[in-house]
């Protein structure tokens, strides 16, 4: 996808800014603030350039975007970048310390005689002025100190040619105004996927383009239903609004075709609007909504798009899905990794609305409740219309009727998103939503959705995490090894994978004869989610007194005493578990007077998942110590925070037997793979 003439956007290298290219002055006008870049944001741009660069030499990089206003005589006033463009300066004059190569182009500060001597000493290396601007020569230090050890020629050639950054140069005839009011009044950068959207539009026809334009901006607010963010909204969703009706881009098209602004007129849409995130205000379903139906997304509008493209992808021929990368930093790259046409961008635009649709009804996210232990913060809701006689209502009802069906579908989707919150790991959600788009959502069917999640889940386990060629010397994940085992040739695969056995298990992450490599965090999520699902198999919805014989034989099965039912009920895949918590802990593991060794506690029978909060406070206790604070009636330390069952089940071993040794460590793996396996 090039950008050359696509807009008044010019993709240029930043040879072509300050070396090769016309010779010219950026001007930093003074109602611009002082360059403020610390260390953080510098060494940041650095090593993401660094990182491309030991990544592929070869590939073109993406900084930012830079907007300037012709002023006449190849001067142009900076009104938007002039952070970032003032840094790339810095590091060419930290290049040229030794090679002494004339910088082209100019960077001034106007009326600002402190910045602008300050420049002049950095580019010149000339006496000190009496006068100098701090933050810029604290920038200049801070460049020179990231950039130590990483100035080779090959470095050095990879920025100037193949950094390249979005400039647009506001025309002299242009009101200026306009463009600050867009631009410098929101106080950032041009993002990268307005730049996507504007070039996407410009390769559409006027309707097309209006059509594009509505449907990208009701589903830029990812933390809220696109249904309230869509005119005509009855049309595309069904009376109820949670049905979605068109099959096809064209079947989109012609329900939102009579969509008008404010003034109830047709209209172009200007350039102002194609890069504003502002627009989307005129989309608001019947005025404004109360926002009660926002919510906490698990995916932000950049990795969203790229979810979106991989999956438009994987019909294309030759499309290769464990190449693609769903890091943002990626995006532009990916984008033009695509021949696009207007037919490719119509069937983009479905999807986007379609995946948007799916993602907000079908798909977990976080209420705006802080965790607690009396209530799910994951919610699995459909926005609908509820006709009650003459009454209309709009509201949330959960999207299975079935607590049990329900229940389980939650902590499948949070299980998996607890494991990859990051958001350039989340493979899984375009799975589910691959499976969704070929599903029939219009009369769902709740329990093969949950087959499928865990028929995700068991290959992610069986087919990743226990296959060696899968995993690096760490025993984290290899890239593409997810695609590999879910999709074959752009679909869903449904191979059956083989069942383990525990020796399997132990030859790769231990038993505690020999101290593992690692042990990744999806396997305790997924050992929760599998002793919540026998849980709900066997004793759930039962009045069990404790001295039941069913109720016996259930916990007999995790290997420990009776501790209730009522945390089964309560457990939910909190997002405070970020930590592995040894409970034999490691500042007693010497191996000498009866303490237990290295590689004694550090395998999985040792291990459980907890919150942040209680592993600092208690990582150095003793597992009778950690007893008497973490089940402390006081609540000093939340329950929630060690509300994972499998870390529930060793707490109540070591309360029954008095101890927690290498034989409750043995006994518990034991257990816990049986159930696992």
């Amino acid at each position: 996808m090039s950008r050359h003439n696509a807009l008044p956007l010019n993709e240029v290298s930043i040879n072509d800014l300050f070396f090769e290219g016309e010779k010219c002055t950026y001007e930093i006008p003074v109602y611009q603030r002082n360059y403020a870049w610390e260390k953080e944001e510098i060494g940041a741009l650095i090593r993401d350039v660094d990182d491309s660069f030991r990544k592929n030499p070869d590939q073109v990089y993406y900084i930012g975007t830079l907007v300037a206003y012709n002023k006449g005589d190849k001067v142009y006033e900076v009104i938007d970048g002039q952070q970032r463009l003032t840094t790339i300066y810095l590091i060419l004059n930290a290049f040229n310390r030794n090679s002494k190569r004339e910088i082209n182009s100019k960077l001034t500060y106007r009326a600002r005689k402190k910045s602008d001597d300050t420049l002049r000493y950095i580019r010149n290396d000339d006496q000190k002025p009496d006068e100098i601007d701090p933050g810029m020569e604290n920038g200049f230090k801070y460049v020179c100190e990231e950039l130590a050890g990483l100035e080779s020629s090959a470095f050095r050639e990879y920025f100037l040619n193949k950094v390249h950054i979005i400039r647009y140069m506001v025309p002299r005839d242009i009101d200026l105004n306009h463009y600050f009011e867009i631009m410098n009044s929101r106080g950032e950068q041009l993002e990268k996927h307005e730049i996507i959207k504007a070039e996407l539009m410009q390769k559409l026809n006027k309707d097309d383009s209006h059509i594009f334009h509505l449907i990208w901006d009701s589903c830029s607010e990812m933390n809220v239903y696109v249904q309230l963010k869509t005119k005509n909204a009855e049309t595309v969703f069904g009376k109820d609004l949670y049905h979605f009706i068109p099959r096809n881009y064209d079947e989109l098209k012609a329900a939102l075709s009579d969509v008008k602004d404010d003034s109830g007129v047709e209209r172009d849409v200007s350039i102002s609007e194609i890069i504003s995130s502002d627009s989307h205000k005129w989309l608001n379903n019947e005025g404004e909504v109360e926002r009660k139906d926002s919510f906490q997304p698990i995916i932000d509008l950049p990795n969203f798009l790229l979810v979106v493209l991989k999956l438009l992808r994987l019909s294309d021929p030759g499309f290769s899905p464990v190449d693609f990368n769903l890091d943002d930093k990626e995006l532009l790259n990916e984008f033009d990794n695509v021949a696009w046409n207007e037919e490719k961008i119509k069937r983009f635009t479905f999807y986007m609305f379609k995946c948007k649709f799916l993602l907000d009804n079908f798909v977990v996210h976080h209420s705006k409740e802080e965790d607690t232990l009396d209530s799910n913060p994951w919610k699995l809701q459909v926005w609908h219309k509820d006709y009650e006689g003459k009454q209309v209502r709009e509201l949330l009802k959960n999207l299975i009727d079935d607590k049990s069906l329900q229940d389980r579908l939650v902590h499948l989707l949070s299980m998996f998103e607890v494991s990859f919150t990051a958001r350039q790991r989340k493979n899984y959600l375009v799975y589910c939503l691959l499976y969704l788009m070929n599903a029939d959502v219009n009369d769902f069917d709740g329990v093969a959705y949950a087959e499928f999640l865990e028929n995700m889940a068991y290959r992610y386990f069986a087919g990743v995490y226990m296959s060696k060629g899968n995993l690096n010397d760490v025993n984290k994940p290899l890239p593409g090894s997810f695609d590999d085992v879910m999709l074959d040739n752009g679909s869903l695969n449904n191979s059956i994978l083989p069942e383990y056995d525990a020796m399997v298990f132990n030859d790769i992450y231990g038993d505690g004869s020999v101290r593992t490599k690692g042990i990744p965090l999806f396997i305790f999520d997924y050992m929760d989610y599998r002793i919540w699902k026998y849980y709900d198999a066997q004793v759930r919805g039962e009045r069990l007194k404790e001295e039941s014989r069913v109720r016996r034989e259930f916990f007999d099965v995790l290997g420990c005493g009776d501790f209730g039912l009522k945390l089964f009920d309560q457990f939910y895949f909190s997002r405070t578990r970020k930590s592995l918590e040894h409970y034999y802990p490691q500042n007693q593991a010497t191996g000498k007077d009866g303490a237990l060794n290295e590689d004694q506690i550090n395998c999985f029978g040792n291990f459980a998942m907890i919150g942040a909060e209680a592993n600092s406070s208690g990582s150095n206790w003793s597992p009778h110590t950690k007893l008497d604070h973490y089940l402390d009636s006081s609540k000093k330390i939340r329950q929630v925070s060690v509300a994972s069952l499998k870390f529930m089940i060793m707490m109540q071993m070591c309360k029954d037997n008095g101890k927690w040794d290498f034989e409750e460590i043995q006994t518990h793996q034991r257990k816990m793979l049986a159930l696992l396996l």
